[in-house]
């Protein structure tokens, strides 16, 4: 399939059609049905967008994203649609309001093929849903796309639309990205409008981007910001790219740790330097992410909780459950705690230009699995899985995580890049220079891997 940049230029030669492209995605989101990418596809509204998006076209008018065909977690509001948030709780909700997102899209033009399955109310990282099954990792449909928006990587990933918008409140942008092979942006804090999506935690949450490449990024964060991304002619030489001292290469796969050390091999070739910086308190992460998030989770969900405790997935039920045990005292001291953490991390790039790490620690797991081994100890999958994302949620700093390899089973490896507060622009040309030089034959294998099983796994 096509990237957005050369879909946007097709429209404008006239030598593609908004509705020709649009049918195609819809039709191989029906072929691709097993892979519980979805939660609803819209089949009449994306054709009725696309003939509207013609009619832009021929008169002069596009958007930026005009003709572009895009899906969007199910926990944001779209006037009209059941927005079920991966609940049965939800499952006759109906907005009666786009999410400011949604308008900025259907503005410029964008096309919504779908919403996208994703782990109950966003609360956890394999998108395992109990309601609406598995969204199944197009690389290996056996294995997890990652969490909790795994349905809008798998949407891009399998080539059923061109790009999708999740959110991430400890790493559920980030962790499905690497998990499928992709790029996932989690902004800086606030700079995209987080209003109008049911929120998990609004100290934490983000809402941003899953794209196949770097130009795609741009043109998507392009029409979301109102303003220029550039992602040609970049260079990275004479930058100072911090590397972790301290944390983020513990209790590591072996995979993981080889690829995340041939990335920083690789961007010292393309001219940058490595500065070895301590991450302050990184260790503090969990208990702090946890006591913020499940005590306002809890607030937002009290009246469900008060009405429909019962019906919540196992996992969820019991984080729901236990967001009563938390006093006032630990969650303003957990407030406390983060703006207190993120003046210390703002400190380090007075030194440097950004931070390189491992985006997970270890590679997609099987279905229903529900630990990693570390040296002989078990540890949950999902206190895995956001061990090194959920820190720049705290800090609320951009983080973007970027393909970086494959592991010896063929599962993508995917390394984060974090930047100072409003340095999109940044992470986007490191990202593109990176791309340019070392991830030309990675997605060939993605195009080639990932759409034979988009249409073959039953």
């Amino acid at each position: 399939m096509l990237s957005i940049k050369d879909m946007l230029e097709g429209f404008r030669k006239k030598e593609l059609s908004p509705v020709e492209v649009t049918r195609e995605y819809l039709k191989r989101a029906k072929q691709a049905e097993s892979l519980n990418a979805f939660i609803q596809l819209t089949e009449e509204t994306a054709l009725n967008q696309a003939k509207l998006a013609e009619i832009r076209w021929s008169m002069g008018q596009a958007g930026k994203l005009e003709g572009i065909p895009l899906s969007y977690k199910d926990n944001i509001h779209v006037k009209g649609v059941p927005a079920t948030s991966g609940s049965i709780i939800d499952r006759d909700f109906v907005p009666t309001n786009n999410a400011p997102i949604i308008q900025t899209l259907q503005k410029d033009g964008a096309i919504m093929i779908g919403k996208t399955n994703m782990h109950e109310f966003a609360f956890g990282i394999t998108n395992n849903n109990p309601f609406y099954g598995p969204a199944r990792n197009p690389w290996n449909p056996g294995y997890i796309s990652g969490g909790s928006s795994g349905g809008s990587a798998v949407s891009v990933a399998a080539n059923l639309c061109a790009a999708s918008i999740g959110t991430d409140t400890g790493g559920s942008i980030r962790i499905p990205a690497s998990c499928c092979g992709l790029i996932g942006l989690k902004p800086t804090y606030g700079l995209l409008n987080n209003s109008g999506i049911t929120p998990l935690s609004w100290s934490l949450d983000h809402n941003g981007p899953i794209v196949q490449n770097t130009a795609d990024l741009a043109l998507v964060m392009g029409a979301l910001t109102n303003s220029n991304y550039s992602y040609e002619n970049t260079s990275i030489k004479g930058w100072r790219m911090g590397i972790p001292s301290n944390f983020f290469t513990d209790r590591i796969e072996p995979e993981v740790l080889e690829v995340y050390e041939s990335t920083l091999k690789r961007f010292e070739e393309l001219g940058a330097s490595l500065v070895y910086v301590e991450i302050p308190h990184v260790e503090e992460t969990s208990s702090l992410t946890f006591t913020l998030a499940i005590a306002e989770a809890g607030y937002v969900h009290k009246d469900r909780i008060a009405r429909n405790l019962g019906k919540y997935g196992e996992d969820v039920k019991q984080i729901m459950e236990s967001s009563s045990s938390i006093q006032a005292i630990d969650y303003i001291n957990a407030l406390r705690r983060k703006e207190q953490i993120t003046e210390e991390f703002d400190i380090l790039f007075k030194d440097i230009d950004l931070i390189v790490t491992p985006t997970l620690p270890a590679l997609p797991k099987a279905i229903g699995e529900g630990g990693v081994q570390f040296n002989g100890e078990t540890e949950s999958i999902f206190n895995c899985m956001i061990r090194y994302t959920s820190y720049f949620n705290l800090t609320g700093h951009p983080a973007l995580s970027i393909p970086a390899g494959l592991s010896e089973e063929r599962l993508p490896v995917g390394v984060q890049l974090v930047g100072k507060k409003m340095s999109e622009q940044g992470l986007i040309s490191a990202a593109a220079a990176f791309e340019k030089h070392y991830l030309g034959n990675f997605y060939k294998m993605r195009e080639s891997v990932c759409s034979a099983t988009a249409v073959s796994y039953q």
